[in-house]
């Protein structure tokens, strides 16, 4: 796949603005790492040997009994390691945080919350739950939320703001009359109603968030479409007999991704923040699930234990800046006006 001189002119400039290219880099990173949390933070060993065999706890099920235990339920693997016959014929290695984020520890006398100690980096919440491993899996959630959140707001804004642009006419005020009136409804009563009906889950906030987070975007792909389609290579397209869809695909959309690409960063902010708000309020992912927004709300209600809310503020802080970062390096490469320059 060849990419055109005005792409990699566009990448260029994108990588000569440092802080949004480190930032890309980063956030990248973080987030790749955080897909495998499991190797990081959990109570599992990641790989070990006992008896002469090789087990995988962390992708299979193995019962206490095959390991010489007693119960037939899940191996306690901590218990396991502290065994005499373990310590003579297995092994095990374990991540670099043995605690898994829905996991109470309780073995210090003192009632949690805990304050930062080698054995929980960034302390524990109100419950014992490590607060470290809380944060890296929730910001996988997060993560994984915004970016779905993103993709579908996209494809909603794209289409529903083409087919206003690229029809005009009666279809476009009829469709920016409904648009008006959709963007006007509450959006968090939306979500109580149907948290209320349906549990409050992943798939039915990003559903609910995505029915209405496309509108912005669909301003600018309708300004986009509506400029485009006068233009003489749309014509030409229309005389050669290019049905609409081809035209709409082909020709139009690849040169009206300008906004696309420039908003969806902001997208991105906007999902983390909104998910972090609703989990906040407690309208958002139901209990026990690692959530900042639910981090948040034990910092405000232990601000004499400060390491949770400090940490929570740090992580959240710095995601929604480097994904700022982003959205203003992409917006500035696709400027026409921009200028080379290194801040």
């Amino acid at each position: 796949m060849r990419f055109s001189d005005l792409t990699i002119e566009r990448w260029r400039r994108f990588r000569s603005i440092r802080r949004a290219y480190f930032s890309l880099i980063l956030l990248s990173s973080l987030f790749g790492l955080s897909l495998f949390s499991e190797c990081i933070a959990e109570n599992r060993p990641i790989v070990m040997g006992y008896d002469g065999s090789t087990y995988f706890p962390l992708l299979f099920f193995y019962s206490g009994k095959e390991l010489g235990q007693q119960y037939g339920t899940e191996a306690d693997y901590r218990a396991l390691r502290q065994t005499a016959d373990f310590e003579e014929r297995g092994w095990a290695v374990f991540p670099p945080v043995p605690f898994n984020p829905l996991e109470a520890d309780l073995a210090d006398q003192d009632p949690p919350p805990h304050p930062p100690s080698l054995r929980h980096w960034l302390g524990t919440d109100s419950l014992g739950r490590d607060v470290f491993a809380r944060l890296l899996y929730g910001f996988r959630i997060c993560m994984l939320f915004a970016l779905s959140l993103t993709v579908l707001s996209g494809l909603l804004g794209v289409i529903i703001g083409g087919i206003q642009g690229y029809l005009g006419g009666r279809t476009d005020i009829v469709m920016q009359r409904i648009i008006e009136v959709w963007s006007a409804l509450p959006f968090l009563y939306v979500v109580i109603l149907l948290g209320s009906i349906y549990g409050q889950n992943f798939w039915m906030l990003l559903v609910v968030m995505s029915l209405f987070s496309w509108v912005g975007l669909s301003y600018y792909m309708r300004g986009e479409f509506f400029k485009l389609r006068g233009q003489t290579y749309v014509q030409a397209a229309r005389a050669s007999g290019l049905g609409s869809v081809r035209i709409f695909m082909g020709q139009i959309l690849p040169n009206a991704l300008t906004p696309l690409i420039t908003i969806l960063p902001f997208t991105l902010i906007a999902g983390i923040s909104s998910l972090t708000a609703l989990d906040f309020l407690g309208f958002g992912l139901p209990p026990p699930t690692p959530s900042w927004g639910e981090l948040l709300q034990q910092g405000l209600d232990n601000l004499d234990f400060p390491w949770i809310a400090i940490s929570t503020v740090l992580a959240l802080f710095f995601t929604l800046l480097m994904a700022t970062f982003i959205g203003e390096g992409a917006r500035e490469a696709f400027d026409p006006k921009y200028q080379d320059h290194d801040p």
